[in-house]
């Protein structure tokens, strides 16, 4: 089948290949046909080396598709199944996943040392254990969940990832109240979810941060109240909050720098909250008076902030309302055969969610 390889960390393109094979079928396992995949910043980050993922691997994590074999012992799918692929499965029995908080648990992370894929001979690990940047990949059962047949292959594929991180980011990890003022640093993919999450939640301000101002359209289009770039944030928090800062601050690059911003913009008692997935050597410098004084709460928020499947749900009952504005995210369609093209708009900033149609 045809897949797009990284064969080395750091390598700036990838490898579209013919003559991939997905592997590992077995009991427990299923095979899916993939019919679309978002190209989402963490790709990108894994590729560089920001992220840590052996190579050479398939990239990709946030992918839709249909079951077109199951292993023996799977019962939660079945082959016809429409499913997205869920990149941190939960293993349903550790007190995270007992606890509501499956985002949390470990059992998933252990898939990134899989081998998913051979080409010519080689062996190949899928990102994440999944490797969505493929026509055909073979994932843990939990991996596949299923999704009713009325969502489109390309908005459940949205939902794989970039949506539920930023969505329940403002559910789950910050539980605004309505009528918060907020702040999102990062208009990409992942913070026009914030922000439509913030309008769906009943945020009085929403204010866009982001140095490329092509993204200030777009985040007024999904529900910024304000779009400004970072040199002009001091002046919003004097004038939006009268210099005491914004309820919630959502960090959403992954930087030391943005982190500290976040922070700074944040009111006394105010939430932060750490959206962005950075690198383990860039630190962020932090007095003890100021986190004494202050009393500001920092908040990790990975993958949504909460219970996966539960946080897949509701964001397909809020797409189906009307709520969600998922088709608009997506701002070009591609091929597989141009995949280094999708990085090349990310990069530019001229992309919210390019869909790679497999």
């Amino acid at each position: 089948m045809r897949a797009a390889v990284l064969h080395e960390t750091g390598q700036d393109k990838l490898d579209v290949r013919d003559d991939v094979e997905a592997v590992g079928m077995g009991p427990g396992r299923v095979r899916v046909k993939l019919h679309a995949t978002g190209v989402c910043h963490s790709d990108l980050s894994a590729m560089t080396g920001v992220l840590p993922q052996p190579a050479p691997f398939v990239p990709g994590h946030e992918g839709a598709g249909e079951v077109v074999e199951v292993g023996d012992g799977v019962s939660s799918v079945a082959v016809g199944d429409r499913v997205i692929i869920c990149w941190a499965p939960p293993c349903g029995a550790c007190d995270y996943c007992r606890g509501g908080q499956s985002n949390l648990c470990l059992a998933g992370f252990m898939n990134a040392g899989n081998q998913n894929f051979t080409f010519g001979g080689t062996p190949s690990y899928g990102f994440t254990g999944t490797g969505t940047f493929a026509e055909e990949v073979v994932v843990a059962a939990p991996c596949a969940v299923k999704v009713a047949d009325d969502v489109p292959y390309e908005i459940a594929a949205l939902i794989g990832c970039g949506v539920t991180t930023g969505v329940g980011a403002v559910f789950n990890s910050a539980r605004i109240e309505p009528g918060a003022s907020c702040a999102v640093i990062g208009a990409g993919g992942v913070g026009i979810a914030v922000i439509q999450g913030l309008r769906a939640a009943g945020a009085a301000e929403i204010v866009a941060i982001d140095p490329a101002e092509s993204k200030h359209v777009w985040a007024k289009k999904f529900g910024a109240t304000h779009a400004i770039t970072p040199d002009q944030a001091a002046d919003a928090k004097r004038d939006l909050t009268a210099g005491q800062g914004f309820d919630y601050v959502f960090e959403v690059v992954g930087k030391s720098f943005t982190a500290r911003s976040a922070y700074e913009l944040t009111r006394r008692g105010g939430d932060v909250i750490i959206v962005g997935a950075g690198a383990m050597d860039d630190n962020v410098s932090f007095n003890m008076f100021e986190l004494f004084f202050d009393q500001k709460r920092i908040i990790g928020s990975i993958y949504g902030g909460g219970d996966i499947v539960s946080e897949y749900a509701r964001i397909t009952k809020l797409w189906r309302a009307g709520r969600l504005d998922l088709e608009a995210m997506i701002t070009h369609r591609l091929t597989l055969a141009d995949i280094n093209d999708a990085f090349d708009l990310m990069k530019s900033g001229e992309s919210i969610r390019t869909i790679v149609t497999l």
